[in-house]
């Protein structure tokens, strides 16, 4: 083997070895936690969201919701949207079944400075998001990002 292919193989090596390292090990390729963000306006698009989120936690899956712009109104004690077919539920209750299974529910930190709402507004349970912390679950080993 000549010197250069010798640096070749070596270079391999560590562009391999630092490449295991960076991507998560996963034998069975589940995400170890999972972020929905919904930003969609859609009342069929937000249940939708819900109704995923409430399936990936029922496969065992911890999941977190972030609600960004007008899905940030899902958030607030007065929102009441109206049921969907075939379950007859609102999003909202699909959102409450989701924190009662250990969802953690989250509105984007732009929402309420930029709306006429307070945190006083909010459901129980629900919080502001901070940037690091949300920039820091997304980019997490083994945590899936999605979003409607």
């Amino acid at each position: 083997m000549t010197k250069t292919h010798k640096w070749i193989t070596g270079l391999a090596v560590s562009v391999a070895l630092g490449l295991a390292s960076i991507i998560p090990a996963q034998a069975d390729d589940d995400p170890a936690r999972a972020l929905i963000i919904l930003t969609s306006p859609s009342l069929q698009t937000q249940g939708m969201a819900m109704v995923l989120g409430n399936a990936i936690q029922a496969g065992g899956t911890p999941i977190d919701v972030l609600l960004c712009d007008t899905a940030g109104d899902l958030a607030l004690k007065s929102t009441q949207s109206e049921t969907l077919k075939p379950q007859n539920v609102t999003p909202e209750q699909l959102m409450g079944k989701l924190m009662q299974g250990g969802a953690k529910v989250s509105v984007c930190a732009l929402y309420l400075p930029n709306s006429p709402h307070d945190q006083a507004d909010l459901r129980d349970g629900i919080t502001v998001a901070t940037p690091p912390a949300m920039a820091a679950q997304m980019t997490a080993a083994g945590s899936r990002v999605y979003a409607f």
